[in-house]
């Protein structure tokens, strides 16, 4: 098998992972940690781990969980808005991480600093050219951008578009594509269009070595693309963050909620802040009720619509090593 033209065209990615393939794996929260991280990078890709919600003391187990698994390079990521940002940039630091990547906001130029002076590469999510260009001049090393047929929070734009949006105008750092990637086939198209590497999640979730309850890999192996829907908002007053996943019973029944909650603020027995607080909290620990404890009725079942094209739990490796061969045979037509 001929790889020649792969390997041309992922250069400049494997060289700023340090990897065999610029693969990346997304931060799943209760998904994306040592066991499903350190898989990927043993397979040659790149592992991040998802911090979520995590304190310092937290996160810097879960690396030195991961670096007795594996010796291959591996990613944190960090949510902007976490109130321990800041410790746990630290813990990066200490661990001698080798790139975090940035998710939820739009790290500061000091944060940005404070870990490329400790020869820590950093990565940040673009919404589009115009705020990727600000990242860059902050001083970000790449990006990723992401579509909204992503799984979890998800922007307004597809990945197709952004793709011919950011691409041909950022040149000066590696950016790398996520959202709807399941073939490899797409891989190498975007490749060619001058992405760096992709990032893919919804494909791992079935991975032998992720933790997920085997109720929730089932749910991912029935399902089609189209089941993967964007969260529904009934009011416009009352905003609903978009979040992508399976659809089930709880998400039918946050629609009935959402009226519930919004005929109660019309009535007057709430307050709109009071409403809206409550239509945001209905989701409050429900990805692990359904990761961890396997409630796939009423917890959040979030995937990408590429979710139509898992159909077996198998291991990371060979996952990626589809992957490969799907972008190799293409590229050789």
């Amino acid at each position: 098998m001929n790889t020649n033209k792969l390997e041309s065209l992922w250069k400049v990615g494997k060289d700023f992972l340090g990897v065999d393939y610029p693969i990346m794996g997304g931060a799943m929260s209760w998904i994306s940690e040592s066991n499903l991280v350190a898989a990927v990078s043993n397979a040659g890709a790149f592992g991040v781990i998802a911090s979520g919600s995590m304190d310092a003391p937290l996160l810097k187990d879960m690396i030195i969980k991961t670096k007795a698994k594996t010796n291959k390079p591996f990613g944190v990521n960090l949510i902007v808005m976490n109130p321990h940002l800041d410790s746990l940039v630290d813990v990066c630091i200490e661990e001698k991480t080798t790139h975090v990547i940035f998710a939820g906001g739009f790290p500061s130029v000091d944060v940005i600093t404070k870990l490329k002076d400790k020869n820590i590469k950093t990565l940040g999510f673009a919404p589009n050219a115009s705020l990727g260009k600000r990242l860059v001049r902050n001083g970000i090393d790449a990006l990723i951008i992401e579509g909204s047929e992503a799984g979890g929070h998800i922007g307004p734009v597809s990945t197709s578009v952004l793709v011919q949006e950011v691409l041909p105008t950022i040149k000066e750092v590696p950016v790398f594509v996520a959202g709807g990637i399941g073939r490899g086939e797409v891989l190498a198209n975007y490749l060619e269009l001058g992405a760096a590497g992709v990032q893919i999640g919804t494909s791992l979730v079935c991975a032998t070595e992720c933790i997920a309850h085997d109720n929730f890999k089932q749910s991912f192996i029935k399902a089609s693309a189209r089941d993967a829907q964007s969260t529904q908002q009934v009011d416009n007053d009352f905003p609903v963050i978009p979040v992508r996943a399976i659809v089930n019973k709880g998400s039918k029944d946050f629609l009935d909620f959402q009226k519930s909650v919004i005929a109660d603020y019309k009535s007057g027995s709430l307050t709109k802040y009071d409403a809206q607080m409550k239509i945001e909290h209905y989701w409050v620990g429900a990805l692990r009720r359904a990761v961890v404890d396997g409630d796939v009725e009423n917890g959040s079942l979030m995937a990408g619509q590429s979710v139509g094209m898992v159909n077996a739990v198998r291991p990371s490796a060979e996952i990626i090593a589809e992957l490969i061969a799907q972008a190799t045979e293409y590229l050789n037509k």
